[in-house]
């Protein structure tokens, strides 16, 4: 399998990367049979070293699985800020063979101790954020090597530890920070006050590492392996539970994690909601992931006369703000975790739901947005959960046809702040409400609870065509602003006929009550001013933080993006 095609934003600063693979650090192993009736495989992350570990597996011979594996232990030391092995994911997969979707949920979850107030002071207000999310409070057991491990056991065919080799070199030699990391570094995030994270990223001054600089990861490159050792028993059971536990555990606000809770924790294997729209079926991860709640807004928009418009129209701008702030007034109000609260899932997708909540969208802004009620369940309680953006997307098919679209994250930039063997820790439990309650006293949908898993915007998603073929994938970074960004991308791809990669440029807009964020500079005046005549004022958002990756099979032909406000990259393989 030759490497086809290469699109990325590639920097001279990866010139420099040790990205060649350790021969010595991977097992021999046997050739895989020849493929029969194949097809292209490809890897779209948002970093080029962790696309060309990827890349690497497949061409040995591994299947999609393999290859996220690899992926995900790539970006763990490359893109820290977002996503790694003390973190959690969702991974919707797609067997070919049998044209079937599985969600495997990697999602953290509190500890067996965990409290509905532990994000409350001695007073009963909630804690100042940046408070809670560098506390030991903040971390879940992390759910994402697991899930990896469950996906990978099932539809795997190369040994489990083969798939290290790239990210263990990588780790012992150092890579060259790149002016995506190296810009985060220089910023103001509590996490990097943590003493964890100022050790990891001074220089020999004492000084801050930054774009240019070269960091390796000992620590890491050991702790992987000993992963590719002894499975994900090196992260749940031993020295690294151990050490993850006493760090949780530390002042200030020590949490209450216990080896237990590591050793317990087991990733979950659910079947996804599936929906219409157009000429596909969608399939998303159920709740806690607020998939169901993004399947609404495609049911919103496809009540309006978005696909008849374009991008230079205001009015298919103004539309999408609308259903937008429709779609997240629900979801802010219903959506938890599906083992503990009832997610009305049937009654927010209900078309006769759908019809009477697309007719709120008049001529003008509406005032103000407050959630439906579908039948069967009672007004809810504002919202007041905080999503901020530390995150990472990417999709792997491989020459059988599988794929794997995968969101994974540690929640902030670098999670907690603090570290274990060379990764950060999440902050996970700070996507649970702050506001635990409902006005009757009643526990509110993201409520913390002991082994529950917070409510999440991470919405990996896969397209089949009628007949159940795989047709695209598409999934982003971005905290709660998720579903806005995946929601523009596939408006513009399927909607405006626009190229995937041409998709993921156009500007963001992020329509959640009545604040609309959006990259402002980037869109033509006359779409401002359309939408300040529709009663929308755009203020600068935060749309850096995107990071959509995305693919369409058009005609047979792979037609992948990366988003160019991160350092992605798209690679294709021959058959």
């Amino acid at each position: 399998m030759k490497l086809a095609r290469l699109f990325a934003s590639l920097l001279p600063a990866f010139a420099l990367v040790g990205c060649a693979t350790d021969s010595g650090s991977v097992p021999d192993i046997a050739s895989a049979p020849p493929a029969q009736d194949t097809v292209q495989p490809f890897v779209i992350a948002a970093n080029p070293l962790a696309a060309q570990a990827g890349m690497e597996v497949l061409e040995r011979g591994g299947s999609a699985t393999d290859a996220a594996v690899a992926v995900q232990a790539m970006l763990s030391l490359v893109e820290p800020q977002s996503s790694g092995m003390g973190g959690g994911t969702f991974i919707t997969y797609y067997e070919a063979a049998s044209r079937s979707v599985v969600v495997y949920d990697g999602r953290e979850t509190a500890p067996a101790q965990a409290s509905r107030t532990m994000f409350l002071d001695n007073s009963g207000k909630p804690l100042d954020f940046r408070t809670a999310v560098t506390s030991g409070r903040a971390t879940g057991v992390p759910g994402a090597v697991a899930a990896l491990a469950m996906a990978q056991g099932e539809h795997g065919k190369l040994p489990w530890n083969s798939l290290f080799g790239s990210a263990i070199a990588t780790a012992q030699q150092g890579f060259t920070i790149t002016p995506r990391l190296g810009r985060f570094l220089q910023m103001g995030f509590p996490q990097l006050s943590v003493p964890d994270a100022q050790s990891y990223f001074a220089r020999p001054d004492g000084t801050r590492k930054q774009t240019g600089d070269r960091l390796a990861n000992p620590a890491y490159a050991d702790f992987l392996t000993r992963l590719a050792e002894q499975g994900p028993d090196a992260l749940y059971r031993g020295s690294t539970a151990a050490k993850i536990v006493q760090r949780t555990r530390e002042a200030p606000l020590g949490g209450t994690m216990t080896m237990a809770d590591m050793a317990a924790y087991k990733p979950a294997k659910r079947q996804p909601v599936c929906g219409p729209w157009h000429e596909y079926k969608v399939c998303v991860p159920p709740p806690p992931s607020s998939g169901a709640a993004f399947l609404q807004l495609l049911g919103l928009l496809e009540r309006t006369d978005i696909a008849q418009r374009g991008p230079d129209d205001p009015q298919a701008w103004y539309l999408f703000a609308e259903a937008s702030r429709l779609m997240y007034a629900d979801r802010d109000a219903y959506f938890g975790d599906g083992d503990f609260v009832d997610v009305p899932i049937k009654g927010l997708l209900d078309p006769a739901y759908l019809d009477q909540r697309a007719k709120l969208i008049g001529p003008r802004a509406a005032q103000d947005v407050t959630a439906g009620v579908p039948e069967g369940v009672s007004p809810p309680v504002a919202d007041k959960t905080l999503e901020p953006a530390g995150t990472s997307h990417f999709i792997v098919r491989d020459r059988w046809g599988n794929v794997v679209s995968m969101t994974t994250t540690v929640e902030s930039i670098f999670g907690s702040g603090r570290m274990v063997d060379g990764f950060f820790l999440n902050n996970q439990l700070t996507d649970f409400s702050f506001n635990p309650l409902q006005p009757d006293g009643s526990a509110a949908p993201n409520a913390v609870a002991p082994g529950k898993r917070p409510r999440s915007s991470m919405i990996p998603l896969i397209m089949l065509d009628k007949d159940g073929n795989f047709a695209g994938a598409i999934g982003s970074a971005g905290g709660n602003s998720i579903l806005a960004y995946v929601g523009k991308s596939l408006v513009a791809a399927v909607d405006w006929g626009l190229p995937m990669q041409d998709a993921l440029a156009q500007p963001n807009l992020i329509a959640r009550g009545n604040v609309i964020g959006a990259e402002v500079g980037d869109f033509d005046p006359a779409i401002v001013e359309g939408l300040a005549e529709r009663g929308i004022t755009l203020v600068p958002g935060q749309g850096e933080d995107s990071g959509v990756h995305g693919v369409l099979i058009r005609d047979g032909r792979v037609d992948g993006g990366y988003d160019p406000r991160r350092e992605g990259v798209v690679l294709v393989g021959e058959r």
